[in-house]
């Protein structure tokens, strides 16, 4: 006996009604904003001291953070391993995920790990811990067409939009900057310090100055100029052309503490030009650094580097005088600086590690590990706390080719301690 027609069709209405909110349910949970942090068990490591050579292979590029973790980047989450001399990459020692944003940059500064967010959003991790230490909002992210591969290295090691400004007074600041607007964060709170509007698609941030100013490239009205925006307000303090310049400008920052913070120089070049002009930075305007001129040079504290015909020369970036010289090299680039290191590479795949005061040899052998080999060529690079890594890439290199063809293996990151 079935129920009366009327009532039948009730039942059937509730049914329908709970199924809908049933699937209702399921779809918030699964779709809905959602934030998943797994802290770390048991003590941070200590800092270890490896010998120096080649410590191992990781599938993905990770920064080096208080010279105890490698932190990486994924598609939505940022995580940490230990220790950081260990020969592959284990299980994460914390991680912080986020849904649906995806992650877009990470820096370091000290302890503190900031991760940044599609959707603009700020979020500093204690790297001992991976615990919050405090959220913020910043401006979204200018629309990128850059290939973002797998090993992440350009998320970590070259974090579009996110610089570090160390201060007189002791603070650190970082900068966020978007399509239109560009805002300062004090890092040991997160409290935002300033904030300022952007014209869009004209300007682009460098790096920041060893002197706490944010180094900027305005090309918006007329010749391409180069403004010094202090990091604790974010007013313009000054507007620069090198003298005789090009109204098309191409700057790159020199000597930088870490990826493009707390540089102490850069290079500006203009349409064929076949190395540019170097310019260290200070207080004021860029002095004039003709060692700093050729393409391969670079700075290491006050120290221009440059390879010529073989051989590894030091100068004094202020004076020109000639410091020291290390021969017999070959063939070979300056891959990397970082304090009281200057890194060679020579063809071979050898790594060559001079003290830039002196020149004295740190440490040198052949970046080889397993039976991969040295046939690979260099791909994006990263020196801190006394390691370098890089990227390996197959040869000939392919920069339209997919990850399979672009890598030299599936552990395309070479970890070393020098």
């Amino acid at each position: 006996m079935g129920f009366p027609r009327g009532r039948g069709r009730l039942v059937l209405a509730v049914a329908v009604l709970l199924a809908v909110a049933a699937v209702a349910v399921i779809v918030h949970r699964v779709l809905a904003p959602a934030e998943v942090s797994t802290p770390a068990r048991g003590d941070q490591p200590a800092a270890p001291r490896p010998a120096a050579g080649v410590v191992g292979r990781l599938p993905v590029a990770p920064l080096i953070v208080d010279g105890r973790l490698r932190v990486y980047a994924a598609h939505r989450q940022v995580y940490a391993d230990r220790p950081v001399d260990g020969r592959h990459r284990t299980t994460p020692y914390w991680s912080y995920r986020r849904w649906p944003a995806e992650l877009t940059g990470v820096v370091a500064s000290g302890s503190t790990v900031i991760s940044r967010w599609s959707d603009g959003r700020l979020v500093a991790l204690d790297a001992s811990t991976g615990r919050v230490r405090w959220r913020g909002d910043g401006p979204v992210p200018a629309r990128s067409t850059a290939v973002v591969r797998r090993t992440g290295a350009a998320t970590v090691w070259d974090p579009r939009g996110l610089l570090l400004a160390d201060l007189a007074d002791g603070r650190t600041v970082l900068t966020v900057t978007g399509e239109t607007q560009a805002r300062g964060v004090d890092v040991a709170g997160g409290r935002e310090l300033w904030r300022v509007d952007l014209p869009g698609g004209c300007r682009s941030d460098l790096g920041t100055t060893a002197t706490g100013q944010v180094i900027g490239l305005d090309t918006c009205a007329g010749p391409a100029t180069i403004e010094f925006r202090d990091a604790a307000t974010g007013v313009v303090g000054e507007r620069w052309r090198p003298p005789g310049g090009a109204d098309r400008l191409v700057v790159t920052p020199l000597g930088c503490r870490t990826d493009r913070s707390g540089c102490l120089a850069l290079r500006t070049a203009g349409p064929g030009d076949a190395g540019g002009r170097g310019w260290l930075l200070g207080s004021g305007a860029p002095l004039a650094a003709p060692t700093l001129d050729p393409a391969g040079a670079t700075l290491a504290g006050d120290q221009a580097v440059a390879v010529v015909d073989g051989v590894a020369v030091g100068r004094s970036a202020r004076t020109g005088a000639e410091l020291w010289r290390f021969p017999g090299l070959g063939p070979t680039r300056v891959l990397a600086v970082q304090p009281g290191r200057v890194h060679l590479l020579t063809e071979a795949n050898e790594l060559v590690t001079l003290d830039p005061v002196t020149g004295a040899l740190l440490s040198r052998y052949t970046l080889n590990v397993g039976s991969d080999g040295t046939g690979w060529a260099p791909g994006a690079v990263a020196a801190e706390d006394g390691y370098v890594a890089v990227e390996r890439l197959r040869e000939p290199v392919d920069p339209s080719g997919d990850d399979q063809r672009y890598y030299l293996t599936s552990e395309a990151v070479i970890l070393a301690a020098t």
